[in-house]
């Protein structure tokens, strides 16, 4: 991969970002590093908490992307090419208030015909295509490789399998193994869980009555006189509660969120005698088979909840701009095709690899992959993708993970290298998450990292974003800080569409910010770097800094 010897933060030179629709040039000079700047201490207000990403390094000390400065110094009212976002996700609820006005429309398709208008081989694919069909839940993949393999290698032990099979064998006990200690976890956790709720519930139902409100503090705890023995009682746990969260209510959703998890992990992700993929009637190991599915990108309508992922990470990248609702996606000018790919479990390597080909046929520049998973029986399905959406000139920009790993010491599928092999494509670009203090807890505690395997940083923690039926909630994780990266990748190939995806990922590594501060990594105190060392670039994506490039390296 070529990698051009600029970097924005060590010169200060003045560029020209090139006018559009007639408007004048505007000077600007990229924004540098803040380690010597003064940080402000105070919290964020609710308005800066749900627009966080989009605020600037120097001026705030938050380690936004520049977002809003860009748009106000550089873009203005400009106007740039529209460029289609593929987001390979849960699914995309087309009749969101914020989404419904930027979604691709497939021009050769006409709906609800039951024809295939344009012969791309798909029945009215109009807004994208659903490989799921009505599924919605899955096994994670070491399951589905358990239930492949039991039969062959159950009661067997190492001495007595061919040397044929042995690493089939290996794989099979390395997914038991894992099986085991997830499902024993989730079994612990549960438990618990329910337990937290049995004892808080009738407690906050009580304290409430007594208050007469649900949102109480501590400080209405304390102002309780002469409280009874079993209040006493009640506001001691009660302000052990507090100190989780800002109020009761809240907690107890959360708890109820983490249960409803819990089951569905149970479910779905460990069940080892449903076939979810009976109803497609596909092959899911034959690549050749594949035409199945239907163009219903927002998954069965009874149950539009499932598709909040997609739509989040599409919110993320698109939601419209300043049209007085909602929230304001990172891109202008952007389509989101809807590729429904990803259920409640781990993708199948078929589905991935299709939906990849999919969206570069139909016109996709870009694609956001906010999924992954550890086990990948037809990788080589999912590369030959890669490469082909490569060759079609298409970034990709791929979620690091949230297991607060590094990436160099173990696989993450999908990937573009393999035990820190060479890459297998030069548009690939994978992603972690920073949270919003700057500092030593710069990095989300939940983020992958690594040095090879890891390329850019980007906001990933309580992001604000499109949900399903028209609302809006904070999600977190690697998924919500691909989509912001995906969302600045839009803006440049709108506004520079003469740069490459090779390119435009080089600008997106080279003209973000550095820190010299040590960073805590997965949440371990004890385990810190300098952030310029757990990524190949070292650097946060910044929005601002990276038009600046595009029009230098467009000249």
């Amino acid at each position: 991969m070529k990698i051009f010897k600029i970097s924005l933060l060590a010169v200060g030179f003045s560029t020209v970002l090139a006018s559009c629709g007639g408007a004048s040039a505007i000077i600007a000079t990229p924004i540098e590093n803040i380690d010597a700047n003064p940080l402000k201490t105070a919290p964020l207000t609710d308005a800066e908490l749900k627009n966080w990403p989009m605020m600037d390094l120097v001026a705030d000390t938050v380690p936004g992307m520049s977002v809003d400065k860009a748009y106000k110094e550089l873009i203005g009212k400009r106007k740039g090419k529209t460029v289609i976002v593929g987001v390979i996700d849960s699914g995309v609820d087309i009749d969101h208030e914020d989404l419904k006005n930027v979604l691709w429309t497939n021009p050769g398709e006409i709906p609800g015909n039951g024809i295939d208008d344009d012969n791309n081989g798909f029945i009215d694919d109009v807004y994208g295509w659903n490989f799921l069909g009505d599924i919605t839940g899955e096994n994670m993949e070491f399951v589905r490789i358990i239930r492949k393999l039991k039969p062959k290698y159950e009661g067997k032990t190492e001495s007595s399998i061919s040397a044929a099979d042995r690493a089939e064998f290996a794989i099979y006990q390395k997914a038991l193994a894992e099986y085991e200690k997830e499902k024993a976890e989730v079994d612990m956790n549960k438990a618990r869980y329910g337990q937290m709720l049995s004892q808080i519930k009738p407690v906050h139902q009580a304290m409430a009555k007594k208050l007469g409100k649900e949102d109480y503090t501590k400080e209405d705890l304390a102002a309780i006189k002469n409280p009874t023995a079993e209040e006493q009682q009640q506001i001691g746990m009660l302000n052990q509660m507090l100190s989780f969260g800002d109020s009761i209510p809240e907690l107890i959703e959360n708890i109820e969120g983490g249960l409803k998890y819990f089951n569905s992990r149970e479910q779905n992700h460990f069940n080892m005698t449903k076939d979810f993929r009976a109803v497609l009637g596909d092959d899911p190991y034959d690549i050749t088979d594949n035409i199945y599915g239907d163009g219903n990108v927002a998954g069965p309508d009874e149950l539009r909840e499932e598709a909040k992922h997609g739509t989040h990470v599409a919110g993320i990248i698109a939601a419209q701009r300043d049209n007085g609702i909602g929230m304001n996606g990172v891109a202008n000018n952007v389509q989101i095709m809807s590729v429904r790919a990803v259920p409640d479990g781990d993708e199948y390597d078929k589905d991935i690899a299709l939906a990849i080909r999919y969206a570069v046929d139909n016109g996709a520049k870009i694609l956001n992959t906010s999924f992954g998973k550890y086990y990948s029986p037809n990788s080589e399905w999912v590369y030959d993708a890669i490469k082909y959406a490569a060759s079609k000139d298409v970034l990709i920009v791929n979620a690091a993970g949230n297991d607060g790993l590094d990436l160099d010491t173990v696989n993450v599928y999908p990937n573009d290298q393999v035990d820190n092999g060479p890459e297998m494509a030069d548009t690939f670009l994978t992603v972690g998450a920073l949270n919003y203090k700057y500092g030593s807890e710069l990095v989300a505690n939940f983020s992958n990292y690594g040095k090879n395997n890891v390329d850019v940083f980007a906001p990933g923690v309580k992001i604000y974003s499109t949900t399903p039926l028209s609302t809006y909630e904070y999600l977190q994780g690697t998924s919500m800080a691909a989509p912001e990266v995906a969302g600045v990748a839009a803006v440049i190939r709108s506004y520079y569409p003469e740069l490459s995806a090779v390119q435009v990922k080089q600008i997106l590594m080279d003209s973000g910010l550095t820190s010299t501060a040590n960073v805590i990594l997965g949440g371990e105190q004890s385990n810190t770097k300098p952030f310029s060392e757990i990524s190949k670039s070292g650097k946060m994506v910044n929005l601002y800094n990276a038009l600046i490039m595009a029009d230098k390296m467009s000249k």
